[in-house]
Order: C-alpha cells, then sequence, then structure tokens
C-alpha cells in the first residue's frame, strides 16, 4: 500500500466549471498509482440518481466517480441529495433515504439545519477516510457565495472539516477568469486560503502555452499557483450530471443512424439513462419537443420524471401527446421508463398529493396498466433477464438496472401478463405490448446490450456493425481522462502537496 496521503478537493469559481469530471480524472490517476480512492461531495442537486447494493439513493457524479476508482457506490460518498420537485421545493435525501420535501427557505433556515446535516456529512467523510486513501473531495457551484456562507455544507467548509489541500477550477471558456480567480480566492478568508494550494484553468481552447504569461499574473495576483491547463475535449465521453449539458444534445435527426427521439420534459430525471445510446454507433439520440421530429424519430423515449402528473400535463398542453401516439400508429417504437413509462397507461393518481397538487390525469393509453404514486420510493438495484420469460423456467438474470420510483402500477383486469423483466428475486417488472410499444421501471436499460439490440431490431437494414460494449467503453473513457489530465498539469507538485512536502 502506497504512503497515506492527504485528503485533495476541488471547488469552483461557478456551476458547471468542470469539477466533476476532473475529480473522476484524479480519482482513476490515484487507482492507477496504486492508492485506493474514493469520491465524497457532501451536498449535491440533481435529479440524476442511482440506487447502491443496499437501496440508497446518491447522486449519479459520485457514481462515476466511484466507478472511477473500482469500487462499489455508497451513499457515504454524498450524504445529501437534493431532488427539485418544483421552482423552489426539493426532496431532501440524507444518507440515502429521502426524509421529505422542503423548500429553499425551509431548508436553508429551518429545523433541517439546525439538527446538523453538517454534522452528518462530516460524519459520512470520516466513515469513508477511514476505508480509503486519498479522499477526493468536490464542492458545488461557486465557493464566492457570501450570502451562504453561515449555511455552508459542501464547499470551504467541508475542506476545513478534511483538511483537504484544495485546487481552485476555472472555466476559462466562459470569459473573465482572471476576475473570477482573483475575487474567489480574496474572498476567502485566511484560514481557508491557507488550504488554497492551487488553481485549475479548464476549457481551454488553442495553444496552451499561450497561457504562460496568464499563469504567472496570477499567481503575483493570487500568491497561488496554477498548477495545470486542461484543454477543451469533446472526444472523451464521461458522463455529466448537470443539465445544462442537454443543451448540447440537442441535435436533430441523422441519417444512416437509428433516430431516438427522448422526450425533454420539464423534470425528467436520470437522463444518463441514454448515454449508452450516444455512445453506441447505431443510435443518434436526440432530446426534443418539436412535433415535426417526434413524428419522423425511429424511436419515441418517454424519460424519467420527478413529477410525472405535472410532466403528463405538459405533454398534453403541447400535444406531444398526440404525437407520440400519432408515431406508434405509423410504426415507430414507443418506450417509457420509470415516470415515462407511468405516463403510457390509462391513468396516473396521486390520491395523496405527494407530487402536486394534481389528483389524477388520464395517460397515453397505449399500455394498459394504472398507476398510484404512492408515500414509501423504492430504490434497488436489479439483476434481470430481458423478455426471456413468464417465470416457468429458470433464466440467466445477464442484464442490470437499478429502480428509483414513488409509484405502484398494475395491469388492467382483462391484461395478460406480459413482462419486459423477470428479476433475479422472481419479481417481474414493465409490460411488453409488442416490440414497437413496451416500458418497465429499470433505469440504466439502455446500458445494455441486449436490450439496444432489440430497439434496433427492424430499424438498419446493415446488420454488420461490430459488437458494442458499454461498460469496456466506459473504462477506455476513464483511462483516456486520466492520461489527459495527467500530460497538463504538474502531477509531481500536487503529490507533493498530498504528502506534505509542501506547505
Amino acid at each position: 500500500m502506497s504512503s497515506p496521503l492527504r485528503p485533495i478537493m476541488f471547488v469552483g469559481t461557478c456551476s458547471d466549471a468542470g469539477k466533476s469530471v476532473l475529480n473522476a480524472a484524479f480519482c482513476r490517476i490515484f487507482k492507477q498509482d496504486g492508492y485506493a480512492p474514493a469520491p465524497f461531495k457532501a451536498q449535491n442537486m440533481s435529479l440524476n440518481s442511482f440506487s447502491t447494493r443496499d437501496g440508497g439513493e446518491m447522486g449519479r457524479a459520485q457514481v462515476v466517480q466511484a466507478e472511477a476508482c473500482g469500487i462499489a457506490p455508497h451513499t457515504d460518498m454524498n450524504p445529501v441529495l437534493l431532488k427539485p420537485t418544483g421552482d423552489c421545493v426539493s426532496q431532501v435525501i440524507l444518507n440515502g433515504r429521502p426524509v421529505g420535501n422542503y423548500s429553499a427557505r425551509e431548508y436553508f433556515e429551518g429545523s433541517l439545519r439546525k439538527e446538523g446535516l453538517f454534522a452528518e456529512a462530516c460524519q459520512a467523510f470520516d466513515r469513508l477516510a477511514a476505508r480509503f486513501n486519498p479522499i477526493v473531495l468536490e464542492g458545488a457551484g461557486s465557493i464566492s457565495e457570501l450570502n451562504l456562507r453561515d449555511r455552508d455544507i459542501v464547499n470551504m467548509r467541508m475542506a476545513r472539516h478534511a483538511n483537504a489541500a484544495t485546487f481552485l477550477v476555472a472555466d476559462i471558456d466562459r470569459g473573465g477568469v482572471f476576475a473570477s480567480v482573483y475575487g474567489s480566492i480574496m474572498l476567502l478568508d485566511e484560514d481557508e486560503r491557507r488550504l488554497m494550494k492551487g488553481v485549475i484553468i479548464n476549457k481551454f481552447r488553442g495553444d496552451i502555452s499561450l497561457f504562460d504569461e496568464g499563469r504567472e499574473m496570477l499567481r503575483r495576483l493570487t500568491g497561488v499557483p496554477v498548477v495545470g491547463v486542461i484543454p477543451y475535449f469533446r472526444d472523451i465521453v464521461i458522463e455529466e450530471e448537470d443539465s445544462v449539458v442537454l443543451d448540447r444534445k440537442r441535435r436533430s435527426l441523422a441519417e444512416g443512424k437509428i433516430n431516438v427521439a427522448i422526450i425533454l420534459l420539464r423534470h425528467m430525471s436520470n437522463f444518463t439513462d441514454f448515454d449508452a445510446l450516444e455512445a453506441d454507433p447505431r443510435f443518434n439520440p436526440f432530446y426534443t419537443n418539436d412535433l415535426k421530429e417526434i413524428r419522423e424519430a425511429d424511436v419515441i423515449v418517454l424519460p424519467g420524471s420527478k413529477n410525472t402528473l405535472d410532466d403528463l400535463l405538459f405533454l398534453r398542453e403541447n400535444k406531444l401527446d398526440k404525437a407520440i401516439i400519432e408515431a406508434y400508429k405509423a410504426g415507430r417504437k414507443v418506450v417509457g421508463i420509470c415516470g415515462g413509462y407511468q405516463m403510457m397507461g390509462t391513468l396516473v393518481s396521486d390520491p395523496l398529493r405527494i407530487e402536486g397538487d394534481i389528483p389524477s390525469l388520464p395517460g397515453l393509453a397505449l399500455l394498459p396498466q394504472t398507476t398510484t404514486i404512492e408515500g414509501s420510493k423504492v430504490t434497488r438495484q436489479s439483476a434481470f433477464a430481458f423478455l426471456k420469460g413468464d417465470g416457468s423456467r429458470p433464466l440467466p438474470f445477464d442484464c442490470k438496472g437499478y429502480e428509483i420510483h414513488m409509484g405502484r402500477t398494475i395491469i388492467t383486469d382483462d391484461a395478460i401478463l406480459r413482462p419486459v423483466a423477470q428479476i433475479d428475486n422472481g419479481r417481474f417488472d414493465g409490460y411488453y405490448r409488442d416490440a414497437r410499444c413496451w416500458g418497465c421501471y429499470l433505469h440504466g436499460l439502455f446500458d445494455n446490450a441486449a436490450v439496444r439490440d432489440h430497439l434496433a431490431e427492424g430499424i438498419l437494414p446493415d446488420s454488420s456493425v461490430p459488437a458494442f460494449d458499454y461498460d469496456a467503453f466506459r473504462e477506455t473513457q476513464y483511462d483516456r481522462l486520466a492520461e489527459l489530465v495527467r500530460r497538463n498539469v504538474d502531477m509531481d507538485y500536487i503529490y507533493r502537496v498530498l504528502m506534505g512536502y509542501e506547505s
């Protein structure tokens, strides 16, 4: 085992500066160098979540980072997860379990804070630090939000608890990098500035040597060295958590590929379900609410939703429901996942008003089922057999996925059991009307080659496309990312800091 390293933390001048991806890079670098790293982010806000082996829920960014470390995700890596359910309300997940819905004011000023979210986060960090080394921490948004400093549980307050060597990540592609770096560091108090060990300039376009003078200027201004300049890249594929990346994915129809129109819901969750389709060369997935694109796509997918009824109303108000039904009647494929699967039935009801003020709405009536939103939340991983049986014989459970939902779906009395998946614990999931119309609760569905092959069946005439191994593809991407960062960051300096040779 290599010598113990001090925790390292990446904080940002702004949101979407690239902290999560850099964190994943360093997780893989430390793993390659013989350490046993683990990621940590005290508080995450995202609709992209994951179910752990023990049924806890956590943000997918730390799942990606755990994968880069080569370890199983655990809720200690993300003890607080906020899942927005509306403009000002979020469901709060604490240590993997939901503890209620809170407005922003209630969350920041109410009893939840007073009862010690920061203490819970510190305990989760301490548990991780006892098992792994180094811990690779990630901050959230900007470290310069002075109005939130006394309520911070994820940025510099956590850096102080961990005594983490802290590196500021700045997105030069946005412009204003000198002001954002200088302001971010100068607005810290003295104790916090002592933790700041370096600046990493991210998303640099062009000849990096042109920033040599800028490096020295920033060092003189802040007293903190610029330890790396990372080039802007698009050829390395790492799963991202922020919904802002969807703007880069709103491409349109493409010739010679299977066009998959993913309905862009207002409360869409787990858009990472479609990363495997983006990587598989047969598919052209894109996010859209354009009626013409929906009618012309080969496949229409209704994704997960954090507010199924509100998104179902959105479909109706924008005539998207009719476009989806017409596309199916015209021979297109329609698939629903989780909330999208619920919408494909005849009725969705919320008698306890868990999601909001809408008591019930008729669904698209593509599947013979009804869904009731319930207070208990299902979070579990599942190995399953895809389209292989009715439970009458043993099956190889060679696919994997996970469930995160608060609804119970039952088929109507006159419908025949036609499950999409047989789960390894004897359960069934989903409904298979035919090869062009089906849905289920399982996230991560398209990560499985068997599911992607079924989706492609009957659409592409060319069957010569080689098999695509998504798991191997992801491993390659982590290694490529690590190599890029090693090449552009002063790793000798970083290791000296983490070993205690630099003050």
